[in-house]
């Protein structure tokens, strides 16, 4: 499964539990199968696809090199810690004796003619060249950096699309946001969940785990801090990819959950909002977009009053207000620049206010060289 499959694997798990009472959001009657069933899914998987429509933004944005580039391209240059020794670039990979060494004269990688001395070689999984039929695991050793994989299959190496930011991370904290309102309880039903791997029936390309082993959760967080952490063991993800992604579905999910549960009171009042910001307020877009030293804000004004156009952070904090000043019903245009400003690269929301009274939704836009 994908991470948003993992997530409704566990939805199951959760609905299926026999101490688990189907009420929404933890209180209230206890729902019939039908109507849990769609309430359920349809808010998760909703979270779910907002997650994706902002990570592959970000992916899109940020083009972001994956761990197996970055190690053998860092290891191709050579070492960075020590310019007195063999093979110093400032760009290479740091010396950490046991886990990332030097190869030298009559070590086992040094190649018949020495070939490989030199080198950097790393302590790390071996790859799936040492699986062969008399060896179905390839287990852990000394290897050429050039020569190093991610714990991935051989015909997956690596995910063939930027890392920053990862969508495991952002996948399952917004899902266990979504668990956590859902259910009303942030833990597991019973207080644990749990997920057996068998001794050698788990692992895909390898055998493994060499004994049976149970993973346990007491919260819908730690499954996903779990599932966050799984990214980087596994060389898909380095840890910067990672807490942005968490920080990211914890705003999405609570939102998703928010917006989702309009539509269960027969109407959305999140689209009668949104159509009366705009007949009272207005509309706005930006371009260029993505944004390296200004940007152009078209808007239409529906009624007369003073205008701002706000800007958010990832968190929903107000970073930036550009006042317009009074404006009669209309089509304007306004150029900002960032020269100056204090905001960092990244993605940003912005919205359109007419006294006081805001556009609906927030338009996404990315900074980046500020």
């Amino acid at each position: 499964e994908t991470p948003p499959g993992h997530w409704f694997t566990i939805l199951n798990y959760v609905n299926d539990h026999p101490l688990f009472e189907k009420k929404f959001e933890g209180s209230g009657e206890v729902l019939d199968d039908l109507e849990w069933d769609v309430k359920s899914y349809f808010i998760l998987g909703g979270a779910l696809h907002d997650v994706a429509v902002a990570v592959w933004g970000i992916k899109s944005f940020y083009d972001y090199i994956r761990p197996i580039s970055a190690i053998r391209g860092m290891a191709e240059l050579g070492q960075s810690s020590d310019s007195t020794m063999a093979s110093y670039h400032i760009g290479g990979l740091p010396l950490i004796e046991g886990y990332i060494e030097l190869v030298e004269s009559g070590d086992p990688l040094a190649g018949a003619a020495d070939e490989n001395v030199g080198k950097i070689k790393l302590y790390a999984w071996r790859g799936p060249a040492h699986l062969t039929s008399d060896s179905s695991s390839a287990g852990v050793g000394w290897i050429l950096a050039g020569d190093w994989w991610p714990y991935q299959m051989p015909s997956f190496i690596t995910p063939p699309f930027a890392g920053y930011v990862s969508g495991h991370s952002t996948f399952s904290r917004a899902a266990a946001e979504v668990m956590t309102l859902l259910t009303g309880d942030a833990y597991f039903p019973g207080g644990m969940g749990t997920f057996d791997a068998n001794k050698n029936e788990y692992l895909v390309f390898e055998e493994g785990p060499s004994v049976d082993m149970q993973l346990q959760w007491a919260t819908y967080r730690d499954a996903s801090d779990q599932a966050s952490l799984s990214r980087l063991w596994g060389g898909i993800h380095p840890p910067v990819d990672d807490i942005p992604g968490r920080k990211i579905g914890k705003v999405i999910g609570p939102e998703a959950f928010e917006y989702a549960k309009t539509f269960f009171s027969g109407q959305s009042t999140a689209t009668i909002d949104q159509e009366k910001a705009y007949e009272e307020v207005g509309v706005i877009t930006n371009w260029p977009n993505p944004i390296r030293n200004e940007t152009t804000f078209a808007y239409t004004v529906r009624n007369e009053g003073v205008v701002q156009i706000n800007i958010f952070d990832l968190t929903g904090k107000e970073v930036k207000s550009i006042n317009e000043g009074y404006r009669r019903p209309g089509v304007y245009e306004s150029t900002w620049s960032t020269a100056g400003e204090i905001l960092g690269s990244g993605m940003y929301f912005y919205r359109l206010q007419l006294d006081g009274k805001s556009s609906a939704p927030k338009k996404m836009m990315s900074i980046s060289g500020n």
